[in-house]
């Protein structure tokens, strides 16, 4: 009698061991091509694999997408000759159009929620401004309330990026070469600094991550293809180093273009458009300082966009010129990266899990 519950332990972890998990990713794509919208495919957290590609949403131009914090709803940016910015419904991996309002800007290129879901930002790179909407309850987005113009006679603006980190917004102006700190009160964004770290002339800041803690921000620049660190102090960011996101024998032009930290933070990554790579650092959790210890080939032509899977052991690079999704293996232990397969989609610009 005894030896049943030891069979039934052996038959349970046999079927668990067994069971793949797997886990929908949306692809933003440019349909000036063979796309038609947003892409879905399974992804499995345990072999890597993507599967059952299938159109979930016809759209224009879905170059950025992100969900609301609930993950009810999905956001895109539509760039194109009407730039827009799109609201849907997710049911099931599917997904049911909403809304559709002005992005109040040329070439709307990113967006982002804050934490309760109830505010949108988004970066209008062509028009030089970034748009506030309110996001109702049903996920429909409202007129934008809020628009806020970097663009000046002297200096052209290109706002790239914005994330909402408490009461505070944070914007990267490629053009105007510095990252925007604005500031909640009476219900508006007003600015509170318009550098909040010193760049090296013509460094393009595009996209930026902060730690958990909000306490280092790890600044990514398009034109000078490095990586800016700074550290928040009682006064307000204290500048801690910029590093070169390229190999030492890379000869010919390369643009940056996507940051992420690993999920235990010890890692950074970025993509760099031109040498075609994924760049790795090492993190010193204490002084937030960077150690490149890689550099590694694509696979494709054009890393837009990448992003890290749930389960923190793979890393997909969006590779939009050669039309193709490029899987990578994460070593967790010292943050390299080791190539998988691919798999083909037209003009891929954006990977959300």
């Amino acid at each position: 009698m005894r030896i049943w519950p030891f069979l039934i332990f052996l038959i349970s972890f046999f079927y668990l061991s067994c069971d793949d998990k797997t886990t929908p990713l949306y692809v933003g794509t440019y349909t000036q091509g063979e796309s038609e919208g947003i892409y879905s495919f399974e992804f499995n957290t345990k072999t890597g694999e993507l599967t059952h590609n299938y159109l979930v949403a016809k759209t224009d131009n879905p170059s950025f997408l992100t969900f609301a914090p609930n993950r009810k709803f999905l956001f895109a940016v539509n760039e194109g000759e009407t730039p827009t910015v799109s609201s849907f419904k997710v049911e099931d991996s599917e997904l049911s159009f909403l809304s559709k309002v002005s992005s109040h800007g040329n070439s709307p290129c990113h967006i982002a929620l804050n934490e309760t879901g109830d505010k949108a930002v988004v970066s209008n790179y062509g028009g030089g401004n970034f748009a506030l909407f309110s996001i109702k309850d049903n996920g429909e987005i409202d007129e934008a309330f809020q628009v806020v113009e970097h663009q000046t006679d002297s200096i052209s603006s290109h706002v790239h990026s914005a994330e909402f980190i408490e009461d505070h917004l944070y914007v990267a102006d490629l053009g105007k070469n510095a990252v925007y700190d604005y500031e909640l009160r009476n219900r508006k964004y007003v600015l509170r600094d318009s550098s909040i770290v010193n760049m090296a002339p013509n460094s393009g800041p595009r996209h930026f991550t902060f730690t958990n803690d909000n306490n280092f921000i790890y600044i990514i620049n398009e034109l000078s293809s490095t990586i800016t660190t700074a550290k928040r102090t009682d006064e307000g960011f204290k500048f801690i180093e910029t590093v070169s996101t390229l190999s030492k024998d890379f000869k010919g032009d390369s643009f940056c273009a996507d940051i992420h930290l690993s999920k235990d933070e010890k890692f950074i990554y970025g993509s760099n458009r031109g040498e075609n790579s994924i760049v790795v650092f090492k993190r010193n959790n204490n002084d937030g300082t960077l150690e490149k210890i890689q550099n590694i080939s694509v696979h494709g032509d054009w890393p837009r966009n990448f992003t890290i899977d749930p389960s923190g052991n793979f890393l997909l690079v969006a590779n939009q010129r050669s039309h193709n999704i490029t899987v990578f293996k994460i070593d967790k232990y010292n943050g390299r990266l080791t190539f998988l397969h691919e798999v083909e989609v037209p003009s891929p610009a954006c990977l959300l899990f």
